[in-house]
């Protein structure tokens, strides 16, 4: 059983940098896939990357894609997802997840959900 807490996010104005970090209580290793979230107000939850179990896939939304980087540090038991050249459209709740084994490529396939992070772009 995982419990992750997100931390990291906040408000930065657009172009800027953030760097969310998603702790898990439990043991985090490489066979779990990891996966970042993230839901807008009056929108549905979406994904933004995931890291398949092993660091055998990365898979990033075209939106975020050469902007985020997503890794993990298991000696930590954590996972990051770092965030440049952040938009007002980057606006969001960003939620981690974990996954037992495989990838994260729906909502569906997720085990463990953190409980969110607010991040707001705006100047």
């Amino acid at each position: 059983q995982l419990q992750l807490v997100e931390s990291g996010g906040g408000l930065v104005q657009p172009g800027g940098s953030l760097r969310l970090s998603c702790t898990a209580s439990g043991f985090l290793a490489d066979f779990y896939a990891i996966g970042w979230f993230r839901q807008a107000p009056g929108k549905e939850r979406e994904g933004v990357s995931c890291l398949s179990s092993n660091d055998e896939n990365t898979y990033y939304a075209d939106s975020v894609k050469g902007r985020f980087t997503v890794s993990r540090d298991n000696a930590n038991n954590a996972a990051y997802l770092q965030m440049n050249n952040l938009r007002p459209e980057d606006t969001a709740i960003y939620y981690c997840a974990a996954r037992y084994r495989g990838r994260i490529a729906t909502t569906k396939a997720v085990d463990y959900w953190g409980q969110g992070t607010q991040v707001t772009v705006s100047s």
